[in-house]
């Protein structure tokens, strides 16, 4: 097989992994909040106890994949995040969960930097978009994965025994990628790296994080609230959760492929690759506030609205994360990464404290209405300041970078 799909593999699986080991608390969360008596405020400080982290250590993530390699540092979080997660088996109350997820944060958000640092080691423009589909498919992979397996665990042998073998999935991935990883095609540039102040005066740097800032609440409320949506208000009982749950994980992972491939295919026509992913966008973000209907219809149509919906979330930010690799040369992708990557750690520590006291306070009829307008706002904000005068339209390899 050749060798840079084998990196690919490893990727989706690393991510995979990440998914579902950040995923476990939300889908054992109906058992475990009322056993250890967590009301929906306290769920959401010990869901922000994981933000807070994540969010901060994009930037040093970012720089860690620059100065270590990204073979290195994808082992160090690993290894790290695994070990926490393993951890949440001897949680007795929410201040140890608390402390659990503080550490699984400080360590799961270096898998995406490491991941688009890869790719623009590995792959060139027209495939990049297609190998961050990949990706961004893992992450929906595992919150398809997560329901079922951690339903059937829980209810096998309990919530505590669900956080041990989610924890050690990862040391098994650990192995394969250190045989595997060797010396990527386009190493780094031997150029002076570029200084993150540099960095916070581009348009493109700043338009990349702010439409993360407003788009992925999206995800971060599908990711760590459906399930108990589906108990609290759709009546799901933890079976029906894990029979139904990964539907719209699934349409998510189709999502990922469909807008990676579908900007791929402009870019092969003559596209340059910022104009490429722009125009994929715009159609995906003109669909989302459809989830607003979710409100008022029956479980069964709200639930495909809610599959279209991460469908749309999912095509539009594989193509928001390829601009990093497209914009950025390859000695800097995880530096850039980082700084954009900050702005979703933002958008979950903002809002997933926000959704809870919103939900204990009016119900989930306001949340899918903030939800179904953010797209639109973050699409215009990247049609501003994100711009394909300097990206690179070739391989990174042979261009050259125009700050």
């Amino acid at each position: 097989m050749n060798r840079r799909w084998g990196i690919a593999t490893l990727l989706f699986l690393a991510t995979v992994i990440n998914y579902i080991d950040r995923q476990t608390l939300s889908v054992v969360a109906p058992v475990l909040t009322k056993e250890l008596g967590i009301s929906n405020t306290e769920y959401s400080n010990i869901l922000a106890a994981f933000l807070i982290p994540y969010t901060l250590m994009y930037v040093p993530s970012g720089w860690l994949c620059d100065r270590w390699g990204t073979r290195a540092a994808l082992a160090a979080f690993m290894a790290w995040w695994s070990t926490a997660n393993a951890l949440h088996a001897f949680a007795r109350g929410a201040s140890e969960l608390r402390s659990f997820r503080f550490l699984l944060g400080l360590g799961e958000s270096g898998n995406f930097m490491a991941a688009e640092k890869a790719i623009s080691e590995w792959f060139p423009a027209k495939e990049r978009g297609f190998a961050n589909g990949l990706v961004n498919a893992a992450a929906a992979t595992g919150a398809i994965i997560s329901p079922p397996l951690i339903a059937w665990v829980t209810l096998a042998f309990g919530w505590r025994f669900a956080f041990a073998v989610t924890g050690l999935l990862g040391f098994v991935w650990l192995v394969a990628w250190l045989l595997l990883y060797g010396t990527p095609p386009v190493p780094s540039e031997k150029r002076p790296r570029v200084p993150y102040g540099e960095l916070l005066r581009m348009p493109a740097v700043w338009g990349l994080m702010i439409s993360r800032i407003f788009a992925d609440p999206v995800w971060w409320f599908y990711l760590f609230w459906l399930p108990k949506y589906l108990s609290d208000v759709r009546h799901f009982s933890m079976v029906e959760i894990g029979l139904i749950a990964w539907m719209p994980y699934l349409s998510a992972d189709l999502g990922s492929l469909c807008g990676g491939w579908m900007s791929g295919r402009f870019i092969a026509r003559g596209y340059a690759p910022v104009d490429a992913r722009r125009w994929t966008m715009v159609p995906f973000a003109l669909c989302m506030p459809v989830g607003i209907a979710v409100n008022y219809l029956s479980s069964t149509p709200a639930l495909a609205l809610i599959c279209l919906v991460t469908f749309s979330h999912m095509a539009w930010k594989t193509n928001l994360m390829t601009m990093t690799n497209d914009i950025f040369p390859v000695s800097i992708v995880g530096s850039a990464a980082g700084v954009v990557g900050l702005g979703s750690g933002l958008a979950g520590v903002i809002s997933t404290p926000l959704v809870g006291r919103i939900v204990d306070a009016f119900g989930y009829q306001g949340v899918f209405w903030v939800m179904g307008v953010l797209h639109p706002i973050a699409m215009a904000i990247v049609l501003v300041l994100v711009r394909a005068d300097g990206s690179r339209r070739s391989d990174p390899a042979a261009a050259a970078y125009v700050p």
